[in-house]
């Protein structure tokens, strides 16, 4: 499958991780649990001096029912006293990858396109009934997705690092230096990543691969609780050298 990298994509470097920091793991269209997670965010952080940052781990949207709502979300300005950066996942680069024309429509379906569409008012079925050719019903698709959210995903960078922490979607290639680190990797990489025993240069904070419940493994931190089926969206807040998870 094609995944539409194109040319590299963009990585952030922050040169200070000096605010408490909340890293949401993979929402794949669970908006009620994104807002009831901001909820708890909220409700801890005004607790805390000084500002804040949110940092979401990518895959947006697909499977859940209300993606161009969560997209929506991200688009807007972050709460008074946040900043908030998000990150591209693989499901984010499937959608554009057939914006794109690089996979089919039943290429993105498979990975949960199709309640993608829907959430932005596309029928599939009823539409294949008015556009019977494929391409009427790519260009019908392609041209009802809104240009602001379609490039909202298109400057998503594809990591955040900084001294002590690196974020990003899957993981990284354990064989390789954090500047040598290839897009494809970044967001689809799994077993390379998890059972490799190669030391690692700093904590990595992931999402991409659904396990049970978030906990640091050695440099390893997975925040992906498969919200969509388990109605488990987490988070951590890293502070002063602490990790504190929660979910909904």
């Amino acid at each position: 499958m094609a995944t539409g990298f194109g040319s590299r994509r963009r990585r952030e470097w922050l040169e200070h991780l000096d605010m408490p920091t909340y890293v949401i793991g993979d929402v794949h269209g669970r908006y009620d649990l994104l807002s009831a997670l901001e909820r708890k965010i909220f409700a801890d952080a005004a607790g805390l001096a000084g500002r804040k940052l949110i940092i979401m781990l990518g895959d947006f949207i697909d499977r859940g029912p209300a993606s161009a709502q969560v997209v929506g979300r991200l688009m807007a300005s972050p709460p008074n006293g946040f900043d908030r950066i998000c990150l591209t996942g693989n499901h984010e680069m499937a959608m554009l990858s057939y914006i794109d024309g690089e996979i089919s429509l039943d290429d993105w379906v498979a990975l949960g396109g199709d309640a993608t569409l829907a959430s932005y008012g596309v029928d599939i079925q009823k539409l294949k009934e008015r556009y019977p050719k494929q391409k009427q019903l790519d260009t019908f698709i392609r041209t009802w997705l809104p240009d602001d959210h379609v490039n909202f995903l298109r400057r998503l960078p594809i990591l955040l690092d900084t001294p002590e922490v690196l974020f990003v979607h899957a993981g990284i290639d354990p064989d390789r230096s954090i500047s040598e680190q290839q897009d494809d990797d970044l967001v689809y990489i799994r077993s390379r990543f998890h059972d490799s025993a190669q030391p690692l240069p700093k904590l990595i904070v992931h999402g991409h691969t659904p396990i049970r419940q978030a906990e640091v493994h050695g440099l390893r931190l997975n925040l992906d609780t498969g919200a969509f089926y388990t109605g488990r969206l987490t988070a951590a807040r890293l502070w002063q050298g602490r990790i504190h998870i929660t979910s909904t």
